[in-house]
């Protein structure tokens, strides 16, 4: 069966190389289910989850944004920030979650508000991969 080559890739570094069977992100407009041989497309990312599906094993990685580049037998994220399930620090993300909850309850200004709205929807986005990953590990 054919494969894709996937690579997660940050200002920071390379955060996975590998195989994969399936992969979705979130796309500007939506989830995107990529398979081998899908045609080629260039698109933004939004804050989410992107999971890489490989011979029956999911790993989950979150994105804030980026970019997404699908060739037929080769994908391309290039995201603002990238972080494995694994490594997200659920006690920090919840913090976050919290702050900005708070924020957005003080009626800040609207210049604020929209700052305060994205780091609310990357807390909750991280909150998500994490409660993701311990579902895959039961």
């Amino acid at each position: 069966m054919a494969k894709l080559h996937v690579d997660i890739v940050t200002v920071e570094g390379r955060r996975f190389a590998g195989e994969a069977d399936f992969v979705v992100a979130p796309g500007s407009e939506g989830e995107l289910g990529i398979l081998p041989h899908h045609i080629p497309l260039l698109t933004p990312l939004k804050v989410g989850t992107i999971k890489v599906v490989n011979d029956g094993t999911d790993q989950f990685f979150f994105v804030s944004g980026g970019f997404l580049e699908i060739r037929p037998d080769q994908v391309t994220v290039l995201a603002d920030s990238a972080e494995r399930a694994e490594d997200i620090d659920e006690a920090r993300a919840e913090e976050a979650r919290r702050r900005a909850e708070r924020l957005l309850d003080e009626r800040v200004s609207t210049a604020d508000q929209t700052q305060v709205a994205a780091a609310l929807a990357r807390a909750e986005a991280r909150l998500r991969i994490a409660e993701l990953r311990r579902r895959a590990r039961r």
